[in-house]
C-alpha cells in the first residue's frame, strides 16, 4: 500500500492534498512488453492505494470518462498525492488526461512534475492534436494516445510524431459512436468489427506504436472476455485493456507466451526459495512484485506443466 491510513484523504481541502504532494522517488517498472492494462479511478482512494502492488502491467489512472466534471481536479490532486509518495511499482503507471482542448492541457502541464511513466491523452485526433501535447509534454515523458474516433483512425498512420507516441489503445466503443454505428455490432462474430480489431492493429504497426485491445465493458463475463482475447491473440495483438483483476489475471495468462511464462516461473521459484531459507516468505520483487507462497505455488504448477523443474 501506498499510505498506511488513507482515511484522512477523504476530507482533505484542495489545499491540503496541494501540501501534501512531494517530489517523486519511486523506482520504476521495467516491462518492455505489458500485457494487460488496467484502468482505475483515482477518487476511488482503496485502489488507488493499492497500485503499487497490482498485477496488471500497467496500471492507467484514468481523469476523463468516469469522473464528473466537478471532480475531475480533485482526481488530478489525489493522483499527484499517490504518485509523489508511490515508492515502486511491478506496473507502469499511465495518467490517462482530458482531451487536449478540454483540460488536458493544463493536467499535462501539472503532471509534468511528477513524472508518471507515461501520459495518455483522449480523443486524439490528427498530427496537429499531437503536436499540441509534445509542445507542452515533458520530454522524458512518453506520450501514450486514445484512438477512439474516425479521425484519429483515419490518421493513425501519421501521429507518431518525432516517434514520440509509444502506445495506442483503441476505444471501441466511442469509435462507433463516432462513426454513427450501434454498439450491438460489438459481438464477437461482426465482421465489421473484426476490420477495426484489424485496421487499428495493422495502422499502429506501421506507425510504430504499441498496440492495446479495447476495454471489455461487462467485467464479471470472463467467458466472454477470454474469447476476446483469444481473437486478438489470434488477430496479432499482445496486450489488452483491463477493468479490474480478473480480467488482468486472463489477459496475462492469454498474452504471455511459453517462454515469458517459464522465464517468469523460474524465477519466482528461485527468488522464493532464497527467501523462505531466511524465513521471509512475503516480499517485493523488482521484476514482479509481491511475491508470496501463492505466487510460489503457482510458479510451481506452471513449470509442472511444462515439465520442467
Amino acid at each position: 500500500m501506498v499510505f498506511d491510513d488513507i482515511t484522512p484523504f477523504e476530507t482533505m481541502s484542495e489545499t491540503e492534498l496541494l501540501q501534501q504532494i512531494t517530489k517523486p522517488h519511486r523506482k520504476k517498472a521495467s516491462i518492455i512488453r505489458p500485457r494487460s492494462a488496467m484502468m482505475l479511478n483515482p477518487l476511488k482512494l482503496k485502489h488507488i492505494n493499492r497500485i503499487d502492488n497490482l498485477d496488471a502491467d500497467i496500471i492507467v489512472l484514468n481523469l476523463e470518462d468516469g469522473v464528473a466534471p466537478a471532480m475531475k481536479r480533485r482526481a488530478l490532486l489525489l493522483t499527484a498525492v499517490f504518485l509523489s509518495h508511490l515508492k515502486e511499482s511491478r506496473s507502469r503507471i499511465i495518467v490517462r488526461v482530458n482531451p487536449i482542448d478540454e483540460g488536458g492541457d493544463e493536467e499535462i502541464k501539472f503532471l509534468n512534475r511528477i513524472k508518471p511513466d507515461s501520459i495518455r491523452v483522449a480523443k486524439i485526433r490528427t498530427p496537429e492534436d499531437v503536436q499540441k501535447v509534445l509542445d507542452i509534454l515533458d520530454p522524458d515523458i512518453p506520450l501514450h494516445i486514445s484512438v477512439e474516433t474516425k479521425e484519429s483512425l483515419e490518421n493513425l498512420t501519421r501521429l507518431n510524431l518525432q516517434n514520440c507516441v509509444e502506445c495506442a489503445s483503441l476505444g471501441i466503443m466511442d469509435m462507433l459512436n463516432s462513426m454513427g454505428l450501434s454498439h450491438s455490432l460489438l459481438t464477437l462474430e461482426n465482421p465489421t468489427i473484426h476490420y477495426l480489431l484489424s485496421r487499428f492493429l495493422i495502422d499502429c504497426k506501421i506507425a510504430g506504436i504499441y498496440p492495446i485491445g479495447f476495454t471489455y465493458q461487462e467485467y464479471n463475463d470472463t467467458e466472454t472476455f477470454t474469447r476476446w482475447c483469444k481473437l486478438e491473440k489470434e488477430m496479432g495483438y499482445t496486450a489488452k485493456s483491463c477493468l479490474g483483476p480478473k480480467q488482468v489475471a486472463i489477459a496475462n495468462r492469454i498474452f504471455a507466451d511459453k517462454s515469458e511464462q517459464l522465464e517468469r516461473a523460474r524465477y519466482i521459484k528461485k527468488r522464493f526459495e532464497e527467501m523462505a531459507s531466511q524465513n521471509v516468505t512475503g516480499f517485493m520483487d523488482e521484476r514482479y512484485g509481491f511475491i508470496d507462497e501463492p505466487i510460489y505455488k503457482d510458479a510451481l504448477l506452471t513449470l509442472e506443466k511444462f515439465s520442467i523443474k
